[in-house]
């Protein structure tokens, strides 16, 4: 039989850019790395939808988000934990 290895769960650090939606929220995650070949510094933004169960985080917060099985079409990541209030 084969064996299910367990794959290790991301965690990643961004900032609420949208809370309209019910239960849900979207994180946008910035990362700054060298391009493989040339070493060009790249910016790059990724924007992640997150199951917010009490619907604690607001715009501008930033929270922790990690992976979990697919909520919906969309929704594969959970809140954590808000890190920062937004003032």
């Amino acid at each position: 039989m084969a064996e299910k290895r367990a794959t290790a769960q991301r965690e990643r650090q961004g900032v609420v850019v949208s809370d309209k939606m019910e239960k849900t929220i979207v994180v946008q995650v910035s990362a700054v790395k060298p391009h493989a070949q040339y070493q060009k510094v790249i910016r790059t933004t990724d924007r992640l939808k997150a199951h917010d169960e009490q619907n604690e985080a607001r715009v501008g917060d930033t929270v922790l988000v990690r992976e979990c099985r697919p909520l919906s079409r969309d929704k594969t990541w959970r809140l954590i934990k808000v890190l920062e209030r937004a003032e």
